[in-house]
């Protein structure tokens, strides 16, 4: 598993990569398990689970980053497993609650093509389907993370969808889901609900100071590279 250190020494895992990344954040004691990818990665993602629980470290929480399936469809499995609680924004609670939600616009003119052309039905948005979870919180605008023993904090960063939020581990390493891309040379997502909105969300995310910024697809985006992607999208 590849790893990231933070200066206070908080461990970030990745615990599954391709198609959609799962992340671990460890302080030595409790892992906090961020996202859960699709189906076909669940052995995997228990093995890798197993691996750094056998150090004795608690599994505490699971963080839903958005309500996407990719992100999700785990989700309740993962919870009944090890008996997590399940964070989420509570616009995205509702979606993760029935197992069901919709695939945004496209960003671009090939993304939009196959939006409209692949991604709707005739009564609307394709659907993506998975098994429902029970919502344990449910954040608004900032989540402290301190009550499970981490340097830790979740914030709203919407625009990818409306109830989007980024972890900031130890004020140097964010973890944002789908609020940034290392896909293509640009952070940007190939879909998104607001794109304006997500601008604005690259501003908060740069605010916070962090160094490293970890997307749920591609590779990470450093700090400089957001910060010159931040001004060429907000123009």
């Amino acid at each position: 598993m590849r790893k990231w250190v933070t200066k206070n020494q908080y461990t970030i895992y990745q615990l599954l990569k391709g198609g959609s990344s799962v992340f671990a954040v460890s302080n030595g004691n409790s892992l906090l398990i961020v996202d859960t990818s699709l189906k076909p990665g669940w052995k995997e993602l228990c093995r890798n689970i197993d691996s750094l629980t056998a150090n004795n470290e608690k599994v505490t929480a699971l963080i839903i980053t958005h309500a996407h399936n990719d992100h999700t469809e785990n989700a309740a499995d993962l919870k009944e497993k090890y008996k997590l609680k399940l964070i989420a924004h509570k616009n995205e609670a509702k979606y993760i609650t029935s197992g069901d939600s919709s695939i945004p616009e496209g960003t671009n003119a090939l993304t939009r093509f196959i939006a409209n052309s692949f991604m709707k039905t005739e009564s609307g948005k394709l659907r993506m389907k998975y098994k429902p979870a029970v919502v344990d919180i449910e954040v608004e605008d900032k989540y402290d993370l301190s009550s499970f023993g981490f340097n830790a904090y979740i914030i709203h960063t919407p625009g990818h969808t409306y109830g989007s939020m980024s972890i900031i581990v130890d004020n140097e390493i964010a973890l944002v889901g789908d609020a940034m891309s290392g896909l293509f040379n640009s952070i940007c997502p190939p879909f998104a609900l607001d794109t304006k909105l997500m601008a604005e969300s690259w501003k908060r995310l740069l605010d916070t100071g962090c160094s490293v910024y970890l997307p749920s697809h591609g590779t990470e985006d450093s700090r400089e590279f957001v910060s010159k992607q931040y001004e060429k999208y907000s123009l």
